[in-house]
């Protein structure tokens, strides 16, 4: 039987309890904070080195393709491999991407070509550690605190995106691209030597079945389609990351300064904080609260209510609107993920469990590369705020589809 509703436990911040979930957090958090750090030392310098739209455009492709050809593959390799050693892995491509970076400053050697390269081994470093380490929440929360963990990281991700930037920036002011770099090795490495003494999965699953690319993404397909949670909420993950995704934060200096007549720089950094201050306070309320269950029907409410955000963003003539709509769509965003990634990995079975949270992976950051489309080109041709208003739109109508489809499929199944 399915668990269509992850119950949250009563305790606010309930993985705390967990000694090692609170040593992951922390390492987390430097981590996706040396992330950001890393994309906006290289990002600045590889501008103004090539001033290469093409080469910014290869930037957001190779971060989110590598999960969309591999986070499957990744995931059976956790299923038979222990997640603790496969996100070292990925710490270690973090690192050397990073020393890579600080090697073609100080000596000049960077062309686009061995940029290009970084940038690919980069992406791939993602794939590497993010998967994993939804399994690596599991083993160290368990099922009862899953919830709790899955929104911490939630928030410890949010925290990145909102503090990396700065420290980035005062960090390339203070030091210098080449030096700032070369520091930002640094803060990968509490993830990488906190797994050396991270607690093992509690329950292993003895599983010998081959990695096998494509095939592995059929076979999980098909494993999950007889479950209407995987499916929808797979689903779910994919198709808002397909037409919307996180495409409107690249064109929000466009945004910016449509919306107002101050500097546009302070506009624009406005407006992203105001995306991610909503998620964090959704996890702090949500977690404060500690009563919230997890359900499809909730989640796919949430991501509703997350595009008519987005579609009075798009609409929206008053700066103070805009931000107020996009604090909100933040607040929802995190949310409906949060809550459909953990009815993902309550329901997944133990044996294949990281092929089926990388199909998730897959669905719902792999899709993000093609979100540019739909808000960023279409955008050229129509303009930016009626390319966010129709994707967002659109996201609604396939809501209401998908809703169909999950109340149908449960009908056929006898379970309402």
């Amino acid at each position: 039987m399915e668990n269509t509703s992850g119950k949250a436990p009563k305790a606010s911040f309930a993985a705390m309890a967990h000694p090692a979930y609170r040593l992951q957090f922390i390492s987390y958090v430097f981590a996706m904070m040396a992330d950001n750090i890393e994309h906006v030392i290289s990002y600045w310098y590889v501008f103004q080195k090539f001033h290469s739209p093409a080469l910014g455009g290869f930037a957001v492709l190779s971060h989110w393709l590598p999960f969309l050809l591999f986070s499957v593959t990744v995931g059976g390799l956790a299923d038979r491999f222990d997640p603790r050693r496969i996100i070292q892995c990925g710490m270690a491509l973090f690192i050397f991407a990073s020393a890579g970076w600080a090697f073609l400053f100080v000596t000049d050697l960077l062309t686009v070509w061995n940029a290009m390269f970084l940038l690919v081994v980069h992406g791939c470093a993602g794939v590497l550690w993010q998967t994993p380490n939804q399994l690596l929440l599991y083993d160290i929360a368990g099922p009862q605190h899953l919830q709790s963990a899955v929104r911490l990281n939630a928030m410890a991700r949010y925290l990145g995106v909102l503090v990396g930037p700065a420290v980035g920036g005062m960090i390339m002011l203070a030091l210098g691209p080449s030096k700032g770099i070369i520091l930002n090795t640094i803060f990968y490495l509490p993830m990488f030597v906190w797994l050396f003494w991270a607690p093992p999965r509690a329950i292993v699953v003895v599983t010998r079945q081959a990695v096998r690319g494509l095939a592995d993404i059929v076979q999980t397909i098909r494993s999950i389609s007889t479950s209407r949670v995987l499916t929808s909420m797979t689903l779910l993950a994919g198709l808002t990351s397909l037409l919307v995704g996180n495409a409107y934060s690249a064109q929000m200096p466009g945004y910016a300064d449509d919306l107002g007549h101050g500097d546009p720089g302070l506009l624009y950094s406005l407006l992203l904080a105001a995306d991610a201050a909503g998620a964090l306070l959704a996890g702090i309320v949500l977690e404060g609260l500690g009563t919230v269950r997890s359900t499809p029907r909730l989640a796919m409410l949430l991501a509703g209510l997350w595009s008519l955000a987005l579609i009075g963003f798009a609409l929206a003539g008053s700066f103070a609107v805009a931000v107020s709509l996009l604090f909100i769509a933040g607040f929802c965003e995190l949310s409906f993920n949060t809550m459909a990634q953990t009815l993902v990995q309550l329901n997944a079975p133990a044996e294949n469990r990281g092929k089926v949270i990388g199909l998730y992976n897959m669905a719902g950051l792999g899709m993000r590369a093609f979100s540019g489309v739909s808000v960023g080109l279409i955008g050229a041709w129509i303009g930016i705020h009626w390319s966010l208003g129709f994707a967002a739109l659109a996201v609604l109508l396939v809501l209401g589809g998908l809703h169909f489809f999950t109340r149908h499929h449960a009908v056929v199944s006898g379970r309402l």
